[in-house]
């Protein structure tokens, strides 16, 4: 049985509503049982089997800012799609919230192909996904487990695994760094426990001092100004807990990404600090990959960054 979800009915987005659009919520369930929240896009006056794309991300950020804009941007252009809420955060069920997971994150994309599987509109071998910052890298890994996903894009990708291991640009990739990280978030479980609450990590500052790197200014653009604020997003607001992204220092993902069969596109600002994540994961995919004909990384010149 799904958990009863309350969804808000009026239109709350960050950007403007198409209509060119069917918009519609609809809720479905993971492996897990936790049922997950996320908003239908369809082409109006649509008819027949329409190709299909499930699409999440920013990490911490909620349905209602991009993965939403990305949605309905694709439905105008003749997909059915849907953008949803990851487990714990957002709209979506699960508890505590605010956590992240390797795998159940990727078992949320996976949850909705279950769901778009079934939808009677839905062409079976014409379902898609879209993955945005750090669900780029989720989108991937869901690609590597999911032979049901025909094609996948990754914008603008975070491989969660390796920063939260290795630090941003991998300045901390040593066991004496990883183990003072540890031993500082295994202190905050204790704190947790013992006080029954989850300490939050932050959000997005409400104020960037002028010397902070272009891309904490680029993200307080976005998530802290009425471009892209939302109530319900982590990054306009409190931030993930503290410990809530801790199980991926110790559970790399991509592992096997060289044996996706299906067609895979990585799209990156080539000014973004974050490139190197794209330009890795492309260069570790096509490692011995049996289908190197249906994958491309395109770097975006100019001035786009993030």
């Amino acid at each position: 049985m799904e958990e009863k979800l309350v969804l808000t009915q009026e239109w709350d987005k960050t950007f403007p509503q198409s209509g060119k659009v069917d918009h519609s919520k609809v809720t479905f369930h993971n492996r897990y049982g936790i049922t997950l929240a996320a908003d239908l896009y369809k082409p109006k006056n649509a008819e027949g089997k329409l190709a299909a794309i499930a699409v999440c991300g920013p990490f911490g950020a909620v349905k209602e800012q991009a993965a939403g804009l990305y949605a309905q941007t694709m439905a105008e252009r003749g997909f059915l799609t849907i953008a949803f809420d990851p487990s714990f955060t957002g709209e979506s069920g699960g508890q505590p919230r605010y956590m992240a997971s390797p795998d159940i994150n990727t078992e949320d994309f996976q949850a909705a192909v279950d769901y778009l599987s079934l939808r009677e509109d839905v062409d079976l071998e014409k379902i898609g996904i879209i993955g945005i910052c750090g669900w780029g890298g989720m989108a991937l890994n869901a690609a590597a487990l999911d032979t049901r996903i025909k094609a996948t894009v990754a914008s603008t990708m975070y491989d969660m695994a390796r920063v939260n291991a290795n630090g941003y640009f991998d300045a901390e990739n040593s066991e004496t760094a990883r183990y003072e990280k540890k031993n500082a978030l295994n202190a905050q479980r204790t704190w947790d426990y013992k006080n029954s609450s989850y300490a939050l990590g932050g959000g997005i500052a409400a104020e960037v001092p002028e010397d902070a790197p272009f891309y904490v200014k680029d993200y307080h653009d976005y998530y802290k100004t009425q471009r892209g604020y939302h109530v319900r997003s982590l990054n306009s607001n409190g931030g993930w807990n503290v410990t809530g992204t801790m199980s991926f220092m110790n559970q790399p993902i991509l592992r096997y990404s060289n044996e996706i069969r299906s067609a895979v596109l990585i799209i990156h600002g080539e000014k973004a600090h974050s490139c190197y994540f794209s330009k890795d994961a492309y260069a570790a995919m096509m490692k011995g990959n049996p289908n190197p004909e249906n994958k491309e990384l395109v770097c975006l010149t100019g001035i786009l960054r993030n």
